[in-house]
This record gives C-alpha cells, sequence and structure tokens, in this order.
C-alpha cells in the first residue's frame, strides 16, 4: 500500500514511518517542516520515499495521487500552546483536518485514519470506572476541542466510498528521532536525569492513561490497512491493558530508573483538571491485529537510555531542541513564521 503520513517530522512521525516501511508499504509525507532539522540519529527508513513541504492548510487533491489510505497527524499539539493560540489551533487541526479529509475523498482515497486523543474526555477524573467510547466529552483545551469538532466533521464524511477511523490516543511516550520533553513520561526522566530531582508540579493524583508512540503507530498502522468489513465500529481508544497511571504513580516509575534520586511533589500548579482513567478494550479485542507491545516501565529504561547519550544539560533538555512551544517560539521569535504559524522566509 501506499500511504499519506501528514505531520511525519514531528513525535510521531518517523517511528510511523519505519513501521509502515518494515510492513512492506510505502510512504509520502506531508509537513509543513516546523520540526525538520529537529531530527536526529535517524535510519534511512524512518524517512518517507516522497516529501510534501506544505502546509496543512494548503493542502489539495492533487497531494493524494496514487494514495491508498491517509494516516492524519498533523496538529498543533501542545495545550499550552493551544490556549495561547487558540485560533491558529482551530485553523491548523479542524479546519486543516476537515480539508485535508475532503480532499482525500476527492481523490478517492478510501482509509483516513486520524490521530485523535483521549484528551478529549478532560475533566472525568471522578467517573467510577474507566472511560469507554461511548463516555461524554469533556474537553478543557483548545487542543482537545480541535480534537471533538474533528472528529465530528470526520463522521459526516463517512459514506461507502470513504472510511474514517478515529484513534483516540492515550498520552504519548517513547524514544523518537523527532524527541519530545514536554510529555509526562519524557518530562520527569530528564528532570530527574539533569537536576537529580523529579518535580511533580501537581498534587499527582490526576489520572493519565499513557501508551508508547510504537503502539499508536501499529494501530494506525492497523486502521489503515485492516479489510472493512472486519470493523463493528470507528472510534477506538487507544493503549494497552492496564495503562492508566495517576501522575504520582508514574514519578515512581521514573524514580525506579534513577537510582539517589529524589521526588518532590510540590502541588505549586493546583489541582489539575484534566484527569480521566480510560477503557482500552474496543481496540484491543475488536481494532483488527493490534496488539500493544509497551509499558511504562519498560519506557522509562528507553527514555533512560536516551537520556544518556545526552548531556545532562538542563538549559539544552528543556530547550528549544526538545520542548515544542519553545521550538516554535524561537522560530517566531526569528521572524520564520508569522502570527498565523505560516513561513515568512
Amino acid at each position: 500500500m501506499r500511504f499519506l503520513v501528514t505531520g511525519h517530522c514531528g513525535y510521531i512521525g518517523p517511528v510511523l514511518i519505519r513501521l509502515l516501511h518494515e510492513a512492506g508499504h510505502s510512504v509520502v509525507g506531508f509537513d509543513t517542516g516546523y520540526f525538520r532539522d529537529l531530527i536526529e540519529n535517524a535510519p534511512e527508513s524512518c524517512f518517507p520515499d516522497e516529501e510534501i513541504r506544505k502546509d496543512i492548510r494548503d493542502i489539495e487533491q492533487s497531494d493524494f495521487k496514487g494514495i491508498d489510505a491517509v494516516v492524519h497527524l498533523a496538529a498543533l499539539s501542545n495545550d499550552p500552546l493551544g490556549e495561547m493560540v487558540e485560533k491558529q489551533t482551530h485553523e491548523i487541526n479542524t479546519v486543516g483536518t476537515i480539508r485535508c479529509a475532503q480532499a482525500a475523498k476527492l481523490a478517492g482515497v478510501e482509509r483516513f485514519v486520524f490521530a485523535s486523543s483521549c484528551s478529549i474526555y478532560g475533566a472525568s477524573g471522578d467517573a467510577k470506572t474507566p472511560l469507554d467510547e461511548n463516555a461524554p466529552l469533556a474537553p478543557v483545551s483548545a487542543y482537545a476541542v480541535s480534537k471533538v469538532d474533528s472528529e465530528a466533521a470526520l463522521q459526516q464524511l463517512k459514506d461507502d466510498s470513504f472510511f474514517p477511523v478515529m484513534l483516540r490516543n492515550a498520552t504519548a511516550y517513547g524514544v523518537s528521532p523527532r524527541m519530545r520533553l514536554d510529555l509526562v513520561v519524557a518530562n520527569l526522566m530528564a528532570s530527574g536525569y539533569a537536576t537529580g530531582t523529579i518535580k511533580v508540579l501537581s498534587d499527582g493524583t490526576p489520572w493519565r492513561p499513557l501508551v508508547h508512540i510504537e503502539d499508536i503507530s501499529r494501530a494506525a498502522h492497523c486502521a489503515g490497512t485492516a479489510d472493512r468489513n472486519l470493523f463493528e465500529h470507528n472510534v477506538f481508544n487507544i493503549g494497552a491493558r492496564d495503562c492508566n497511571y495517576t501522575v504520582a504513580d508514574i514519578a515512581k516509575a521514573v524514580a525506579a530508573e534513577l537510582p539517589g534520586c529524589k521526588t518532590e511533589i510540590t502541588g505549586e500548579a493546583g489541582n489539575d483538571p484534566r484527569s480521566y482513567r480510560v477503557d482500552f478494550s474496543r481496540a484491543l479485542n475488536g481494532l483488527p491485529a493490534f496488539e500493544p507491545q509497551w509499558n511504562v516501565e519498560k519506557g522509562a529504561k528507553e527514555t533512560l537510555e536516551w537520556l544518556k547519550a545526552h548531556p545532562a544539560d538542563l538549559e539544552r533538555l528543556f530547550g528549544p531542541d526538545f520542548i515544542r512551544l519553545k521550538h516554535l517560539r524561537k522560530l517566531s521569535d526569528n521572524g520564520q513564521i508569522d502570527e498565523e504559524f505560516r513561513w515568512a522566509v
């Protein structure tokens, strides 16, 4: 099969492309290139066979020539960033997704895999049981709202010739050639590695479901290749069994890999409303061939090995090379992107 992967230069993209290549598929990458120069130590298999450098807001039917399936990753995907630039988040994440799907459908692409998020469940930490795909949605960020709106629009496009599959991914972790240290597992690992202290700014009680980026990529591959007749649903929570953790639990798993490192739960950020436990049974039982292979303990070990290959330099680890928001601010401050997040030079 021939896949188009949007946002292929981000955190998940290089890992997904490697797995697609290993499965024998060809890949066209589509990305505006914000993070292209930050990909490091990536084997050739992590890069697409062809690359289209273009803003998702400008995607058109001709970009899907010869494409059998789309995995749509492209998005502004940082909650603090989304709150700062809510308009741009809507235009890139929601309007861009709709434009992408409409163009794919017009081009005759039948399968459209959308990277949604469990964050759409939002402030649901008091739920007595983990949330399945029928649970009420309670997004608390511009990013999560964009995912809710995109899912609704994609469902409207579904028909006999176009089958969108929504993957509500849990909070991601894992090592990527385009590494991020602003997600909870890597953030706590990097903090402990560089400073000797794992600092939890919340009170540690919010729930976070976690999923490794390889398992996200496996789910996308399954969703993009399985026979449509095998699907009873087209919305799936993506994660492994027993992957709901409190932030305090995550800190404990991180501390186990950093002997002698202290853990401080400060609570200085107040009570984080983003708290939710999620039921992944539908994907584990009904997403054809999907078999997660990671847990947070294994992921913490992997992240530590990545950190050992990098200097314990707090300024660099938590600077624009690995913190998404800081990199975009740098591009803006340097005049490389304008206020609409379009390239200015």
